[in-house]
């Protein structure tokens, strides 16, 4: 029996379920919908139906006094059902507040969540209930004390990201309270936070963490969708990763993190995934948008709209021509930066988000808002610059504001340590910040995510590892993944107890270290790969839940840990690796020596016909110590070292002459071939420098005792290059 409820008119705005302290007001967009009920859920799931009162511009609301913090509640929309015109209303099934603030319960995989039977999918609608298979929204209380809560707003060019999951990190710790495990508490523990704060991270980006959905096939293989690109709310938390079992908790949780990695000085930015949603093509279920407005969410096909454009692989793709669409987007963005206090965000697919009608438009309306946003404009703006669909590799080609994470980067490093021919020209680019990409638009060399490994593919010890992946264990005949990862020449496949390949193998993993955090730009690396995370050679682990995928604490290599976090501070300490502006190869002081310079193993300087040697795998980098651009508003300019990096990825040692322009007072700093890594003690070099097969050696030169200070007036033959 359905209890009487009062309902007044309420307010159109904000979208969502909003409570003031005396009531709720609930507001929905539907432009096809003829009628809404707004469902109520009691404790014992009995639900009580309410026509919602008003509607002004396609938005449905209401409010109701007295209902508060922990009302649980979902939606039915009464209108047409045809499909072949894109029209998928059913109001009986169940929907869910896209802008529910918080979700409780699991799609439980069932017919009724599906719009057609299953044994008949072009007969007649399916009128079986979905509610008792589905999760419901949540009404919270959106006070929390921050405190002094400030972000840190690291410069970019000051900025090392750290890709992580949530449970992945902290699952198997031994010094997080079990409970705590694989939460966002456990996640925000004293002991993680001294760890990166250690490591020298400055930003976490967390894979997502919107509330997402296991795919119906994944549940019938007995796994889960571990990555959580599947997302089915945009402002809710994904509770499967809250130590409280509270839905309230579960935010007030999230803000906690938050706020104790930015008192550690750690930004956060987190992954979200405003291409798709969990709905699928037109034989996935009905959950929320499909059956709010499905001509308004998502891009149909315009000449067949009972189908969907699939410009992400997933079987949908929201439409960015809506005006409500976008304001979803631009209202949860604004809301996690507002109400969560994130740092930025990585966008998943992002050129589907530039899709205007079929091409990836740079200048299309969703880049234009954030432009214009004044809280959006104001964060980390991470672009992934691919798709699936036509002309959707878009590397290089988003707007001034975005950073981008550098896929050529990632191939081209990996090419030149596995012994790639033609490599060194398009590495000496990526080293460099990749000005070919990005310069031509305005943006600066931290407009470049630089990263080897990534959540999607091998992770740095299977890189160097594996040339076949091994991905059996995913039931998909290893038919997902990466085809291969071409040779390594390392040996062996996989585990191996040879000294000599494991020696070779270790060698590896720190030339891709030093080649990610020396180039310029901003150093992504994947949680785990310090400390030598292996997932067996599994390089698609998006459907494991377990510890193929959690972070091994106690098996880490120490060394390796060791060099990462030296390498990392090395880099913090010496702006020369983390310029603001591009290098000009311009002469420094009067000398010949200018800002970067780049020679052969004879120590002559690259000439054209040099960079063109298909064979060469071998060549070295001279960077000067003077003239590095900063943001001092007077003009004057930051003195470093100067430094000299030598790249053999032949297999074979080569003896270098150090150039003739570059006098004494060098000094060894570090060598990959040589273990440990590091020298604490800088040898001194002269004249000709070894560097055995596949390692990087790294020199540096003090500057003169007078410009110990950090900054120095500039000549005035080059103030106009600050």
């Amino acid at each position: 029996m359905q209890r009487s409820i009062e309902i007044w008119p309420g307010h159109p705005y904000p979208l969502g379920a909003t409570w003031d302290g005396a009531g709720t007001n609930f507001a929905l967009f539907s432009e096809v919908a003829e009628r809404v009920e707004l469902c109520l859920f009691d404790e014992e799931g009995q639900e009580t139906r309410i026509n919602l009162p008003e509607m002004s511009g396609y938005v449905w609301y209401g409010y109701i006094p007295d209902v508060g913090p922990g009302q649980r509640y979902g939606y039915r929309v009464h209108g047409p059902w045809d499909p072949a015109r894109g029209l998928r209303s059913n109001p009986h099934k169940l929907l869910l507040d896209p802008y529910a603030r918080a979700i409780t319960g699991e799609v439980t995989w069932n017919e009724a969540l599906f719009s057609y039977r299953f044994d008949d999918p072009e007969g007649e609608l399916n009128t079986m209930d979905s509610a008792p298979y589905m999760p419901r929204g949540v009404v919270i209380n959106p006070f929390f004390d921050w405190r002094n809560d400030r972000p840190p707003r690291h410069p970019p060019h000051k900025t090392v990201i750290y890709e992580a999951h949530v449970k992945g990190m902290t699952a198997l710790h031994p010094r997080v309270p079990e409970h705590l495990r694989g939460t966002y508490a456990g996640l925000a523990h004293p002991v993680m936070i001294d760890y990166l704060k250690w490591l020298g991270i400055t930003a976490i980006e967390l894979m997502p963490v919107h509330q997402f959905v296991h795919d119906h096939f994944l549940v019938e293989k007995g796994k889960k969708n571990y990555w959580g690109y599947n997302t089915l709310g945009y402002f809710a938390p994904h509770h499967e990763y809250a130590a409280s079992s509270s839905p309230g908790d579960l935010v007030r949780e999230f803000k906690a993190m938050v706020r104790s990695f930015h008192e550690a000085g750690i930004e956060v930015i987190i992954d979200v995934v405003y291409n798709h949603t969990a709905e699928g093509n037109h034989m996935g279920p009905t959950l929320s948008f499909r059956g709010l407005d499905n001509p308004s969410y998502y891009r149909l096909v315009a000449d067949n709209p009972a189908f969907y454009m699939d410009y992400t692989g997933c079987g949908n793709s929201l439409n960015m021509k809506h005006p409500h669409v976008l304001q979803l987007i631009t209202d949860s963005l604004r809301y996690w930066v507002q109400e969560m206090h994130v740092d930025g965000f990585r966008f998943d697919l992002a050129s589907t988000l530039a899709r205007e009608f079929h091409n990836v438009d740079r200048l299309s309306a969703f880049l234009n808002l954030l432009h214009q946003d004044p809280v959006l404009s104001r964060v980390k703006l991470i672009a992934e610059p691919w798709d699936v669909g036509e002309g959707g590799y878009q590397v290089g080609n988003f707007p001034g504001r975005w950073a981008e994470w550098n896929g050529k980067f990632r191939d081209t490093v990996r090419d030149l340590w596995r012994g790639e021919e033609a490599t060194i020209a398009e590495f000496a680019n990526r080293f460099t910040g990749s000005s070919d990409l990005y310069g031509s638009t305005g943006r600066r060399p931290f407009a470049s995510v630089n990263f080897v490994t990534a959540h999607d593919g091998f992770t740095l010890r299977d890189l160097v590892s594996y040339n076949e992946k091994h991905n059996e264990t995913n039931g998909m005949d290893s038919a997902d993944g990466e085809s291969h990862n071409r040779s390594w020449n390392c040996g062996a496949e996989g585990d191996t107890d040879d000294p000599a390949i494991l020696a070779i193998r270790r060698r590896q993993q720190r030339n891709l270290l030093v080649s990610l955090f020396l180039s310029q730009g901003i150093p992504m690396m994947l949680a785990g790969d310090e400390l030598g995370r292996t997932q067996r050679g599994n390089n698609n682990g998006f459907c494991h839940d377990d510890e193929i995928t959690w972070v091994h604490w106690d098996d880490a290599d120490d060394d390796l840990l060791e060099f990462t976090q030296k390498l990392i501070h090395f880099q913090h300490e010496h702006p020369a690796f983390r310029r603001r502006r591009w290098f000009e190869g311009a002469s420094i002081r009067g000398s010949n020596l200018t800002d970067i310079g780049w020679f052969r193993p004879d120590g002559q300087e690259m000439t054209d016909a040099d960079w063109q040697m298909t064979f060469a795998r071998s060549l070295a980098v001279f960077i000067h110590g003077e003239g590095i651009p900063s943001p001092d508003p007077y003009g004057r300019r930051v003195i470093d070292d100067s430094f000299f990096l030598i790249f053999n990825a032949h297999w074979e040692p080569l003896d270098l002459q150090m150039p003739p322009a570059l006098e004494g007072g060098w000094e060894k700093l570090m060598d990959t071939a040589a273990e440990p890594s590091w020298f604490e003690t800088p040898a001194k070099v002269d004249g000709k420098v070894e560097a055995q097969g596949r390692s990087v050696v790294l020199l540096r030169k003090r500057r003169k005792q007078e410009d110990r200070g950090l900054w120095r007036w500039p000549e005035a033959m080059i103030k106009q290059r600050i």
